[in-house]
């Protein structure tokens, strides 16, 4: 039995998600950017505390950024100015190279999921 469960920590260890590959704040303070294509502008991204400044084609946006753990966080606008503007964003981390990380966003509660990756500058 304990060899069983140690198996299966083993297992779960090896496949699941390090958190010390995402080195605390290597993601979460800083400057970033995200290349366009794929149904992006280029935009670049500072991030200090729970603050992210968000710049694409002549906008910038201010947001909240709330980090749920090292692979999860909420996008809020600050100061929305359309509807959608005003539901949430809840992006995950889905896969992290040495300076950047592949996500998956989705605003508010639809179904719809973008990806993308976010390379630190």
């Amino acid at each position: 039995m304990k060899k069983n469960a140690l198996i299966i920590f083993v297992f779960i260890a090896l496949f699941s998600c390090k958190s010390d590959e995402l080195n605390q704040d290597r993601f979460k303070i800083g400057t970033f950017e995200i290349p366009e294509g794929k149904g992006y502008e280029k935009t670049i991204i500072i991030r200090q505390d729970s603050l992210q400044i968000e710049k694409y084609e002549d906008r910038i946006d201010s947001l909240s950024i709330t980090w749920k753990n090292n692979f999860n966080y909420t996008l809020k606008m600050l100061h929305p100015k359309t509807a959608i503007d005003e539901d949430p964003i809840y992006v995950k981390i889905t896969n992290i190279k040495k300076d950047s990380y592949e996500f998956e966003a989705v605003i508010g509660h639809s179904n719809f999921k973008q990806k993308g990756t976010i390379y630190k500058k």
